[in-house]
C-alpha cells in the first residue's frame, strides 16, 4: 500500500468562477521514495500541495487522498499534520510576537499530546533545536526571533528544514524550497532533506528547477500540466526538461 495515495483528484480555486485546476490527478508514493513534480507555471503544482495540506480557499471537488490509511480530505489541516503530513511554505510567512522556540516547542508538544506520546523536557529540546540549526548554518540566535520576522528569504528556507528535522513527519511536502537560493544555501537545504530520508517516510518534492535534484535524487519525476501528471520517469527525465523545455510534451 502507497504511504501517500492519490486518485482521480479534482480541485478549483474557491470564488474563481468554479475553474478546475487540478483535473483527474493520480500519484502514489511509496515509504522511503522522493518524487519530485515539475511543470510550466500554472499547471497545479502549488494547487496540488495546497489541497493535501488543507489550505483554505480550494474545493476539491472530486477524487481521494489518502495518507497512510488517513482520509486527508475528511480533516481539519492540524488533523493532517497530526496524520503526518508537512508543508514546507513557498513563500513562508513571518509571524511577529511569536519565538521560533515558541512555535517549534508548542508544535513538538501539540503532536506528542495527540499521540499520546511523552512532552520533551525544555532543556533537552533546547539542546537539540541549537544543535539542529547550527547543522542548517542557521544562526541559533534567531530562535529568539519572531518565526520569520527578519529572516532572508534563504534563511526562511532554513528554518522550515530546521521545522521538517523536527517534526519528523511521515509525509513532507516541499513546494519550491529552492526558490531565491543561492548554491550555498541550496545545498545545506538539500543537506537537511537528505537527512530526513529514509526507508519510512517519504518525500513529494515541487521544484522547477534540475539544478536541486542533483543534491536530492528523486526516485520518480512527474511533469505535471494542465491539472494532470501527463509523463513520468526518473532523474533523466529532469535533465530531459532542463534541455528541451515543456512544449515536446504539452
Amino acid at each position: 500500500m502507497s504511504l501517500l495515495d492519490v486518485k482521480d483528484l479534482h480541485a478549483s480555486v474557491e470564488g474563481d468562477a468554479g475553474k478546475a485546476i487540478l483535473k483527474g490527478l493520480n500519484l502514489q508514493i511509496q515509504a522511503g521514495e522522493v518524487h519530485a513534480i515539475m511543470g510550466p507555471n500554472g499547471s497545479g503544482k502549488s494547487t496540488l500541495a495546497n489541497v493535501l495540506c488543507g489550505r483554505p480557499g480550494y474545493q476539491v471537488t472530486g477524487g481521494t487522498f489518502v495518507l497512510d490509511q488517513d482520509n486527508l480530505a475528511a480533516l481539519e489541516p492540524y488533523e493532517r499534520a497530526q496524520a503526518g503530513l508537512f508543508l514546507a511554505f513557498q513563500y513562508p510567512v513571518e509571524i511577529p510576537g511569536v519565538s521560533n522556540m515558541e512555535f517549534l516547542k508548542a508544535s513538538v508538544d501539540s503532536l506528542a499530546k495527540a499521540r499520546n506520546e511523552e512532552q520533551s523536557d525544555a532543556a533537552g529540546f533546547l539542546r537539540k533545536v541549537r544543535a539542529l540549526a547550527e547543522s542548517l548554518d542557521l544562526d541559533p540566535q534567531f530562535l529568539k526571533r519572531g518565526v520569520n520576522e527578519g529572516f532572508s528569504g534563504g534563511e526562511k528556507k532554513r528554518n522550515e528544514i530546521l521545522q521538517l528535522l523536527l517534526l519528523d513527519p511521515k509525509m513532507a511536502v516541499l513546494d519550491e524550497t529552492d526558490s531565491g537560493l543561492d548554491i550555498d544555501a541550496l545545498k545545506v537545504v538539500a543537506d537537511g532533506v537528505n537527512r530526513y530520508r529514509n526507508k519510512e517516510n517519504g518525500v513529494l518534492l515541487i521544484t522547477h528547477y534540475q539544478r536541486l535534484l542533483d543534491y536530492i535524487v528523486p526516485d520518480v519525476v512527474h511533469v505535471l500540466a494542465d491539472g494532470q501528471i501527463i509523463q513520468s520517469g526518473d532523474k533523466n527525465l529532469a535533465l530531459e526538461l532542463e534541455a528541451k523545455g515543456y512544449t515536446w510534451l504539452t
